[in-house]
């Protein structure tokens, strides 16, 4: 082991003097894994939004889906399927609005908007139930847009039909972003569920 005199002439230290200690490594490990927990987390978030955009897309222009004034004018109101369509993504908006508050708040505080275990359970829970929702809901209006093409409806009313579809294939739009986010939910369970917690590198 060299002296503290021939370290200042411009010695080196002993291998062992030079090696990191277990804290730095630990600290290093640490942050690269606080990084990718915010880009993955990024990553939610922009499910999320394009959730929330086009459902919301979807429900307005389902809601505003009215032609004439006239008892006999066809209303989105006057169909199940449509007011079922119109539900669907109007509680998948509103959900989504919610998730993304929540994804906001764990990336700029670094935890979970709940407690980490109620948190991943709700949101794998919850993507899942409104996938499904919302799958139904759109596969029920695309079944009865299908059926009212044959109609005096979409004859005299050309535009109402069209409006319709649009409608539901913003929903579609809307759950295929929600089933994104349902994979990336169920990713974070399993972790917890495997090490403890929501996310581990």
């Amino acid at each position: 082991m060299r002296s503290p005199q021939s370290l200042r002439n411009g010695g080196t230290s002993s291998p062992h003097a030079r090696m990191p200690t277990p804290h730095h490594h630990h600290h290093f490990h640490s942050t690269v894994s606080v990084q990718k927990l915010k880009r993955f987390n990024s990553l939610i978030l922009v499910f999320r939004l394009s959730t929330f955009c086009f459902s919301l897309a979807s429900a307005v222009f389902m809601i505003t889906n009215s032609r004439g004034s006239g008892s006999d004018s066809p209303r989105w109101y006057d169909f199940d399927a449509f007011r079922y369509v119109f539900a669907a993504n109007a509680i998948v908006a509103v959900y989504s609005l919610f998730e993304m508050i929540a994804s906001v708040w764990e990336i700029s505080r670094e935890v979970t908007l709940f407690p980490e275990i109620l948190q991943v359970w709700f949101d794998f829970g919850h993507d899942q139930a409104f996938a499904y929702l919302l799958l139904s809901a759109d596969s029920a209006g695309t079944a009865l847009a299908i059926t009212l093409r044959g109609t005096d409806t979409c004859r005299v009313t050309t535009a109402f039909c069209v409006q319709s579809t649009i409608s539901i294939a913003l929903g579609f739009a809307g759950f295929l972003f929600l089933g994104l986010s349902t994979l990336l939910s169920g990713f974070r369970v399993v972790c917890f569920v495997i090490n403890g917690s929501r996310f581990h590198f």
